[in-house]
């Protein structure tokens, strides 16, 4: 059987989850207190057909790469994706999120249907972030409303402001 290799690392935006699978970074989750991090490993046991274990040096990668991406360092992740926990047009559209949207930049649900040739979808664009694996490394932070508000986000809008303002796009949060 498989091994998935997990780590939690506390960082700008709380506690994330990071985990690895043979093909590279598979999960990462936000706010992971014991509760969620017991979820997602049962969940990616069942999913994968794996076993999870926590593993930090394993995942030193990732969690040196998140340092640096949240002192100001890093303005791209540099990391193997395992994208096994998404497919159709969610895989589609976060693989061009992952390549075609850079740091410091935000594109609108309906720009990001255009790019995958699904002029129609803006729609399922949001439900494509919303199931995101993969968070912050795949940023969905960055996909706004066509309008210019600031849109949803799966980890919480208060988060979503600070990855945005790490990045520039937005003003610092006043508390």
């Amino acid at each position: 059987m498989d091994e998935v290799a997990w780590v939690v690392r506390e960082t700008a935006v709380g506690p994330l989850m990071a985990a690895c699978s043979g093909q590279g970074l598979v999960l990462v989750a936000f706010r992971a207190g014991p509760e969620t991090v017991a979820r997602e490993v049962k969940a990616l046991e069942r999913r994968l057909g794996c076993v999870a274990v926590e593993d930090a040096e394993r995942l030193a990668p990732v969690t040196r790469q998140w340092d640096a991406y949240f002192a100001g360092e890093l303005k791209e992740f540099d990391l193997p994706l395992d994208w096994s926990l998404t497919t159709g047009f969610n895989r589609r559209v976060l693989r061009e999120l992952a390549t075609g949207v850079p740091y410091g930049s935000v594109v609108g649900y309906q720009d990001l249907a255009d790019r995958v040739g699904e002029p129609g979808a803006a729609r399922a664009v949001g439900t494509a972030m919303g199931s995101n694996p993969l968070p912050v490394v795949v940023p969905c932070h960055r996909v706004i409303e066509s309008s210019g508000g600031i849109g949803g986000f799966g980890g919480g809008l208060e988060i979503k402001r600070t990855l945005l303002a790490l990045e520039g796009v937005l003003p610092a949060p006043l508390f």
